[in-house]
């Protein structure tokens, strides 16, 4: 009796050979050769050719949906470029093993460097071109305002008219020192007394009648200490008796200025000021009109 009917076996299966650790997948070399990474020899598993290209598959047959093919994103090309630059960094540590380029002088690890930093610029411009953000780098230091000038002039302009303000307002004469107006100008117990006397203790601060130039601080016979102050006009302010001088002969001083302090030297009776005032001829007048003519008051005479 026939045996059942059978037909043709169907041929073994043989398992697919292994794919290669390289498929879908970009290989990178980086060393001291500088090299840019290897592109991929093999298509990623996962695109397919679409209809038309003549390779067969499902987009080909037309039994599937064609899958869309994935746009690499705007990090990809930024990681390509840097990998360039680790390349060019990596060749830059070798080269400074190897020493000095002969032909040029100029060290292997300095061109890899320029290669690296000329990289990394490109990074820089592909993730500005993919990301639509551009690194900007510091400018120089800005040179200042053109009206800069202008100011710092005006201000100067306005301090000096400051200070003629103040110098205007300054008194022109003041009393020569705080005190008691003990004794006036004329006949004095047989003699004739040249100036006025103002007493106060010892210390007391002596300030300058008017603006002037100091044209002699020291000793001086009778007054044991003096200071004579010379005036624009040529009149000549003199303070005896004077216990420390604070002026030096040539000194410009001005009116109220502290020039020395009441004192009890040469022949006194008593710590005082000894005032008096020289025409410029050297006449020794009457100091009480002279300051008053200039608004300085001594008050009552008092013993």
């Amino acid at each position: 009796m026939p045996g059942p009917l059978r037909g043709p076996r169907p041929a073994p299966r043989r398992p697919a050979p292994p794919r290669p650790a390289s498929d879908g997948r970009t290989a990178a070399f980086v060393g001291g050769s500088g090299r840019a990474p290897a592109l991929p020899t093999r298509a990623p598993a996962d695109l397919h050719p679409g209809p038309g290209s003549g390779t067969s598959g499902p987009a080909a047959t037309g039994n599937g949906p064609s899958p869309r093919r994935r746009s690499p994103g705007p990090l990809t090309g930024r990681l390509a470029a840097t990998a360039v630059a680790a390349g060019a960094i990596a060749t830059a540590g070798h080269a400074l093993a190897t020493g000095l380029d002969a032909p040029t002088g100029e060290t292997q690890a300095d061109l890899s460097l320029s290669s690296a930093s000329n990289a990394v610029s490109a990074a820089d411009a592909l993730d500005a071109a993919t990301t639509g953000v551009m690194a900007v780098s510091p400018g120089p230091d800005r040179a200042p305002a053109p009206h800069a000038a202008s100011l710092a002039k005006a201000r100067k302009v306005a301090d000096a008219a400051t200070a003629r303000e103040a110098a205007a307002r300054a008194p022109k004469f003041v009393v020569p020192a705080q005190g008691r107006f003990t004794s006036g100008f004329g006949a004095r117990w047989g003699t004739s007394h040249k100036g006025v006397d103002i007493a106060n203790v010892i210390g007391t601060p002596i300030v300058s009648v008017a603006d002037g130039t100091v044209i002699e601080s020291g000793p001086a016979s009778g007054f044991g200490l003096w200071v004579r102050v010379q005036l624009a006009d040529g009149t000549v302010n003199v303070y005896g008796h004077v216990n420390r001088s604070y002026v030096h002969e040539g000194q410009k001083v001005k009116a109220g200025q502290e020039i020395a302090e009441i004192g009890n030297r040469g022949e006194s009776t008593g710590p005082h000021l000894h005032f008096e005032v020289w025409t410029p001829g050297g006449t020794k007048i009457n100091p009480l009109p002279w300051l008053s003519e200039r608004g300085i008051s001594l008050g009552a005479e008092k013993d």
